[in-house]
């Protein structure tokens, strides 16, 4: 994989890699965003490293991938409200970590967004890493026979265990310090997307799948469900198919959402940790 603006080193065999070459607090060429664009395509996770990024820069960033999606039941920045601020404070440690279970983000939303670019103000000491994984490579490793199984079936995706009227966020012991998400009725809507999906740049297929948002097959029961959903999941996540990045302080990593799931590890109990993400908009999975 050769580019002509920068240079993509591989993190692990699956996905992921680490961009050099490129400062994303200046314009980008046509050429460059030809690269980057096909660099996160081509490893479906990638990172920039000591990028000094303002709120418009992060927005321009993002912009060169599609439009702006503003996440639901969590509240944005006040004088950005494209932007969300992802904080762990010291007096969260014991609390709900954002993001630290399997997700695909949004994936309860009729359209699910394409992808997002998440920028480091400020890492804690040790720990706070994130995992992907390749939900392609997944699929592909499935037996002929769950492939056809798999292909052609729906599966019901709801905020409903997060931020539905009954979720998760409703209890106010589990709300964060400084974030402030608001459980709504909304939430519990449900939505069928396929099982396997295809890419609408690569055309490749892979499993659309999460432990968080997906809660049963279509015209099926969760109890039905349940063996078969628990199996993928976990099938998902071996060790082969995934990255882990060591975040540093103004670091930044864009990812594809639609053939990935990601996981924030909460191992920084008593530390300050800051990111500012922005969600880009995508297509009704097909």
């Amino acid at each position: 994989m050769t580019y002509q603006t920068i240079e993509a080193q591989s993190i692990a065999g699956s996905l992921g890699a680490e961009v050099t070459g490129a400062d994303l607090s200046k314009p980008l060429t046509n050429a460059a965003t030809d690269d980057i664009q096909k660099a996160l395509w081509d490893h479906k996770v990638i990172f920039f490293r000591d990028q000094d990024l303002s709120p418009e820069d992060h927005l321009r960033i993002a912009g060169t991938f599609g439009d702006v999606y503003r996440v639901p039941f969590v509240k944005a920045r006040d004088d950005y409200p494209d932007i969300i601020d992802i904080v762990r404070e010291e007096a969260d440690a014991g609390k709900y970590n954002f993001g630290g279970v399997w997700h695909s983000d949004a994936s309860f939303d009729e359209c699910p967004p394409m992808g997002s670019v998440l920028y480091s103000l400020e890492s804690p000491p040790y720990g706070g890493d994130t995992l992907w994984t390749n939900m392609e490579a997944a699929y592909e490793a499935l037996s002929d026979g769950m492939k056809s199984l798999l292909d052609g079936m729906n599966a019901m995706h709801s905020a409903e265990r997060n931020y539905g009227s009954g979720g998760y966020f409703n209890d106010d012991d589990n709300q964060s310090v400084a974030m402030d998400i608001k459980p709504s009725e909304s939430g519990d809507a449900r939505i069928a997307h396929p099982v396997v999906r295809t890419h609408p740049v690569t055309g490749k297929k892979s499993l659309y799948i999460n432990p968080v948002y997906t809660v049963c097959f279509e015209d099926m029961t969760e109890e039905e469900s349940a063996p078969l959903l628990g199996f993928l999941h976990g099938h998902a996540i071996r060790p082969e198919f995934t990255c882990r990045f060591d975040w540093t302080t103004h670091a930044v990593a864009i990812w594809d959402n639609r053939c990935t799931m990601h996981f924030a590890i909460g191992d920084y109990d008593g530390h300050r940790r800051h990111m500012n993400r922005v969600t880009v908009a995508g297509e009704r999975p097909a």
